[in-house]
Parts: structure tokens; sequence; C-alpha cells
């Protein structure tokens, strides 16, 4: 069998974005609140991470593309709540958000992790920002660590 590459839980020393949406911000704080923790959790230095408020989802990527070509910035995490309306205007936000967010992790070759809920109801959304259950915010923040470490040793592979 051939190398394995595998993250660690370990954040100490990484550099972090967060852009966070102000829209629907009554769950984007829960997820930001979450994202922090888990940070911290992974001994995540405080001066170590910068959180910059955006309008909205679509507004996520180009903040998110700045902060990721800056060499002192080793990942970037997306937070956002789109919630279903009357229109498509859903669609709409939730794709673009999504779809620039993928750009630029391509783009800049870091990682860019999409921690945007998508969902059709603000329950779905409190459900997914819980404090102390499920937090999405929690879950991106651990896959920023782990991809960190990740993007690191698949450089340095074969």
């Amino acid at each position: 069998m051939g190398r394995t590459i595998k993250g660690t839980e370990n954040g100490r020393g990484k550099k972090i974005a967060v852009v966070a949406s102000r829209f629907n911000e009554f769950i984007t704080q829960r997820l930001l609140d979450g994202c922090l923790q888990e940070l911290e959790r992974c001994h995540v230095g405080e001066g170590d991470i910068t959180v910059a408020w955006v309008p909205g989802t679509f507004e996520i990527p180009v903040v998110a593309k700045k902060f990721a070509k800056r060499k002192d910035v080793h990942g970037v995490i997306c937070l956002g709540a789109v919630i279903r309306g009357e229109t498509t205007h859903f669609e709409l936000v939730a794709h673009g958000g999504a779809q620039g967010i993928m750009q630029v992790a391509l783009e800049t070759e870091k990682p860019v992790i999409f921690g945007v809920l998508a969902v059709d109801t603000v329950e779905q959304a409190y459900k997914r920002s819980d404090d102390s259950g499920d937090n999405k915010g929690r879950d991106a923040a651990l896959a920023a660590v782990e991809m960190i470490d990740v993007m690191k040793q698949a450089a340095k592979a074969l």
C-alpha cells in the first residue's frame, strides 16, 4: 500500500480567516460561535484568526479570495445562511455562493471551506447551528484545520 495523507486537529500556528454573512445574522452568529469554539479547541491562537463580516452569502467569495491570496493565511472559512423564501432568489444566492467559494479554492489552491447553510426553514437553520449539538460552523472549523494539514502534506508527497 502507498503513502497515506491524513489531516490532524492541531491548529497551532495556522492562520485562518473567517468570512461571515450578516444576512440572517441570527443564524450566522451561531455558526461563527461554534466555529470559533472549535478553532480554540484545535489550539488555533486567537491572534491567528481574522473575522470579516460581509452583507450576504453572494458577497462571501470576493472577500474569501482576498484572504486566500495572502501568503500569511493558511485557510478560509465561509459562513452564512440562505433560507428559502417565496421566489427563486434562494437558488440564485445559494448556488452563486457555493460556486464562488469553490472557485476561490480551486484558483488559490488553499482550503476555502463551505460553511453556508442552504435550508428550507428557519427551524432547519437553528438545528444546524445548535450551540450544544450539531453546528456546521464547528464542522467547518475542523475541516479547515484538517485540510490545511492535508494540503501541506500533499505538496510534499511523491
